[in-house]
């Protein structure tokens, strides 16, 4: 059965942040400093990270990479935001949509992985600590980050082809900043059964296994701990493993107060609210969280600084 007010969608209306016009200028400085802070936190750990020969570790290898995911991660949304909200202008092209789709899909399910593969390294170098280089060699390493977004990449293309195939009909407002995956399929005409098994099928592979995955290692570095208690143990866990923890709780915190709790009355607010702390405000804050719980980015960048008044 044809559909009569079948059309070809060429934009989307993107209705997010319902802000008053007289706090909008407010609002656009304020998003935009959040955004430069982003920008200029995660350039600074991975630039610290290249210069300084001390933390050449698998560790953070794992950490610039991290920084560059959340710097594209936020690079996808916060320009348009800010473009839409200086222009006054709430469309975004349909291609534009899709590359909006599969950005935030690639940079977010490679967060994902890399909180797995930081949470083993930390769990070989407190419960092996006398293997750890042998373990996680140089080789493994660099098999692991290739093999990582090689899978995040196969992913996003795989949904935003799905999505490409849809067709959609006059109605073509998102109630968000941004071309969320599942708001687009809420405005398609066709069939979306396929684009929702692959959602149920793969959102499994993706952030439910990874975020066992880390809570298995986790609680095989609290089992050895315990097994020798010490105060120095629980410190040496605390101070390698709590910046890590606090990146996790704030990544799936998010994920699932946006789309695993159940929405009330005003869950259009709650989903704008949690999109902006999963899209925009984590990326910001995760720079803080490991340069200020971490003393040998703080000594890297004395040493860096040091380093350039010498040569001047």
């Amino acid at each position: 059965m044809k559909m009569n007010n079948k059309t070809s969608i060429t934009q989307f209306l993107l209705l997010g942040l319902p802000i008053a016009p007289e706090y909008r200028h407010l609002f656009y400085a304020l998003f935009l400093a959040m955004y430069l802070t982003t920008v200029l936190g995660n350039l600074l750990i991975i630039v610290l990270i290249q210069l300084d020969s001390h933390l050449h570790t698998p560790m953070y290898l794992f950490l610039s990479n991290l920084s560059f995911s959340d710097l594209c991660f936020s690079s996808v949304t916060m320009p348009k935001m800010l473009q839409n909200m200086q222009n006054q202008d709430l469309s975004i092209p349909y291609g534009g949509c899709l590359a909006q789709i599969y950005f935030l899909m690639a940079f977010g399910d490679m967060e994902s992985f890399l909180l797995v593969v930081m949470a083993y390294d930390r769990y070989v170098a407190i419960c092996f600590p006398l293997h750890y280089t042998s373990i996680m060699s140089p080789k493994l390493c660099t098999c692991l980050m290739l093999l990582l977004w090689m899978l995040t990449i196969s992913h996003a293309m795989m949904h935003t082809l799905l999505a490409a195939r849809l067709s959609f009909c006059e109605n073509n407002v998102i109630l968000n900043f941004f071309c969320d995956l599942f708001a687009v399929l809420k405005l398609a005409c066709s069939d979306t059964y396929i684009n929702d098994l692959m959602i149920l099928i793969f959102g499994g592979l993706i952030f439910i296994i990874p975020f066992l995955l880390i809570v298995m290692s986790y609680a095989r570095i609290i089992s050895s701990i315990l097994k020798v208690p010490s105060t120095q143990g629980i410190y040496k866990v605390f101070s390698t493993c709590g910046s890590h923890l606090s990146v996790v709780s704030l990544f799936y915190g998010t994920i699932i107060g946006l789309y695993l709790c159940p929405s009330g009355n005003n869950s259009t607010v709650k989903e704008i609210a949690m999109a902006m702390m999963y899209t925009v405000v984590t990326p910001m804050l995760n720079p803080f969280i490991y340069s200020l719980r971490n003393r040998d980015m703080k000594r890297a960048l004395i040493r860096v600084i040091c380093s350039k008044k010498i040569s001047l």
